[in-house]
């Protein structure tokens, strides 16, 4: 058996890298994916449905370094299931119960521009080593 997810999408917030007791990164975004469509009744209706992304390793790295917020990510991942195989279920500050859909990033292409320092748009950084200068063909 076998899943994947395939979301595009722009983030809400900044991403936020941390480090795991044994020293692992790991970098935590959140996702926004937009619908438009027609309702049956003749309304425009947008919809919003947002994603909790957490990317591990020198993919957490990257992500750290040239995502922000209102940046155009693809991401490929799986989804992180609760123990009832739905989606994470959670009580807020305010007692409210909320769910959520996270991931489990695999893959993160950037789809629009980064900083001024010149980053990589549309550079697919998925936590494939990157290729050499020299190539021996």
């Amino acid at each position: 058996m076998y899943q994947k997810i395939i979301i595009v999408g722009n983030l809400g917030r900044d991403p936020e890298m941390r480090y795991t007791p044994s020293g692992q990164p790991v970098t935590n975004f959140s996702v926004a994916t937009n619908r438009r469509y027609t309702s049956s009744n003749g309304e425009r209706v947008d919809e919003t449905v947002w994603f909790r992304v957490s990317a591990w390793g020198r993919l957490a790295e990257t992500c750290n370094q040239y995502l922000a917020k209102g940046r155009k990510v693809l991401v490929e991942g799986r989804l992180t299931a609760d123990s009832s195989g739905g989606p994470r279920v959670w009580t807020d500050q305010a007692g409210t119960p909320r769910a959520s859909f996270e991931i489990s990033a695999l893959n993160v292409q950037f789809l629009s521009g980064t900083n001024e320092e010149g980053g990589f748009a549309g550079s697919d950084f998925g936590g494939m080593p990157e290729p050499e200068d020299d190539v021996p063909f």
